[in-house]
């Protein structure tokens, strides 16, 4: 092979890398960013480019459809000291290239940094049932608070979803006695209750039925004494009232022994009004 074969290859090898150094095709949902001598240039939309070999250079490409962000879990201490177990998704979209790649070192991890610490003081703020119930609450917040910090790496916060947010383990097995304990003593409120309706019941039923013996009795008396003064001015005796009273408590006292299961015998006097007056001494 002589010098001049080698030089002609030789410097078709440069022209080929010369030429692949300066035409640039960027894809569709992409933007490319040149620096000229380490220095910012432009910027590359989808399409085909020149550029100059060997003086510029593409430092960067940037993706610039819809990014997927995920948040990992983490542990958040509320404010009545409960500790739950959260994590999230962010939607992000890159709107400004150069200051999404010379803003800051990394836009995907300072956002993900940026939702964890702004999640994390969010749901501090907020006590443990407050914060189970108002996801929609805590991503509306969450969005507006870090929308500022994005526009300023040149990028849109298009939506931030609370992938989970839960009590920790340790929360769950204190949240599950202290819901145990809460059905144990409305068991035993309602227990109590109805012991105590029971007991007021029966004291009505007792009284009730008191009073209505009591108004028997009244009434029996009632009838005793019209049947006395009956007795009384029929025979026109002193002692006869007493008598007849005497005798019916006799006979009803003599009717109760028949029925008993333990009599066998009963002895009824042949003259009942003599021996009433025989237990005054009256003959």
């Amino acid at each position: 092979m002589t010098a001049v074969t080698v030089v002609v290859i030789a410097l078709f090898i440069f022209a080929a890398i010369t030429i692949a150094k300066g035409v640039r095709v960027v894809e569709q949902g992409m933007e490319w960013v040149v620096e000229r001598l380490g220095k910012y240039q432009k910027t590359l939309e989808p399409g085909l480019h020149i550029i100059i070999p060997y003086i510029d250079r593409v430092a960067y490409k940037v993706v610039t459809k819809d990014i997927i962000l995920d948040i990992e879990q983490q542990e958040v201490i509320t404010r009545d000291n409960a500790v739950i177990l959260t994590n999230a998704l962010a939607f992000i979209k890159v709107t400004d290239t150069v200051k999404a790649v010379y803003g800051v070192t990394d836009f995907s991890e300072a956002i993900r940094q940026l939702v964890q610490t702004t999640l994390r003081s969010i749901v501090g703020e907020m006590e443990l049932d407050s914060a189970l119930s108002s996801r929609d609450q805590i991503k509306a917040r969450l969005k507006e608070s870090i929308a500022d910090e994005a526009i300023d790496w040149g990028l849109t916060v298009k939506s931030v979803e609370i992938q989970d947010i839960k009590p920790s383990e340790s929360m769950q097995r204190a949240m599950e006695l202290q819901a145990s304990a809460e059905r144990e003593r409305k068991a035993a409120v309602t227990k109590a209750e109805g012991e105590k309706t029971a007991m007021i019941l029966e004291s009505e039923g007792r009284l009730e039925s008191a009073r209505r013996d009591a108004e028997a009795q009244v009434t029996l008396a009632d009838s005793a004494g019209q049947a006395i003064q009956k007795v009384t001015a029929a025979v026109q005796d002193r002692d006869a009232p007493m008598l007849f009273l005497l005798g019916e408590k006799y006979i009803a006292a003599m009717e109760k022994m028949a029925t008993s299961n333990n009599a066998k015998v009963v002895v009824v006097p042949a003259d009942l009004q003599d021996a009433l007056r025989g237990l005054f001494g009256k003959r």
